[in-house]
């Protein structure tokens, strides 16, 4: 397998990725018409955090952490190392040797489409990690691949500089160019989600804040005492 590392690839601008890590992925991702969603076997390795970064991706071969030596050069400040493989492989790819050096470069995280190893290490400095798998099992690096190319991660293209924004719900894949826009759509379901949560500590049912009741009605549900429905029970 032979491949390309691309340098200096275009970027979300950080004031944009800053903004979006002010909101959760559920938030993000319905702010995006419920878009951008990796799979939830992707899975955080902590609780409690929260980050947002560009991605730098790699694409690697099963097994073979070699591109992910290779993509370390290329991640600096704000960045999130995005992993994936040519086909299904759960090793232990990634570990806290790599996140020594990502850490020291500014890296925000790594979100992993294998398994990750050294979890502990990775709680106790700090570094934020998703992966679809914990994993002790080792590699080798012995195989050409790609870095900074465009990815597909859980049926979602993650291309470099895109925004990657995970916490403990998942992680959500933002495209660059409506970062901005995204924040600011995000922020508006957030104030309208705040005046519906007072609305229910004021003691307002979704029932009747959202409409619902008219739409029960459509659909031919129907409310009845428990006397009249035992009654009527089969």
């Amino acid at each position: 397998m032979s491949g390309v590392i691309v340098t200096g690839p275009p970027k979300a601008a950080l004031a944009d990725v800053d903004a979006l890590a002010a909101f959760g992925v559920a938030t993000v991702s319905e702010a995006m018409g419920r878009t951008g969603l990796l799979g939830p076997e992707i899975r955080p390795v902590q609780q409690g955090v929260r980050v947002a970064g560009t991605a730098v991706t790699v694409l690697g071969w099963p097994g073979d952490n070699l591109m992910i030596h290779a993509a370390v050069e290329q991640c600096g400040e704000g960045d999130i190392l995005v992993v994936t493989t040519t086909s299904p492989c759960t090793d232990g790819l990634f570990g806290e040797l790599f996140a020594t050096a990502l850490h020291q470069r500014g890296v925000r995280g790594v979100v992993l489409g294998t398994g990750i190893r050294d979890t502990q290490e990775l709680r106790d400095m700090g570094f934020a990690a998703w992966s679809r798998a914990v994993s002790s099992q080792g590699t080798v690096k012995a195989t050409g691949g790609s870095v900074n190319v465009p990815v597909v991660l859980d049926g979602q293209v993650i291309r470099p500089g895109d925004v990657i924004l995970a916490d403990d719900d998942g992680v959500v894949v933002v495209p660059r160019e409506s970062a901005a826009e995204t924040a600011e759509r995000s922020a508006a379901r957030e104030a309208k989600e705040a005046a519906t949560r007072a609305a229910f500590l004021d003691g307002q049912l979704g029932l009747d804040r959202y409409g619902l009741r008219e739409k029960l009605k459509e659909l031919g549900v129907r409310y009845q005492s428990y006397d009249a429905y035992e009654r009527e029970r089969p």
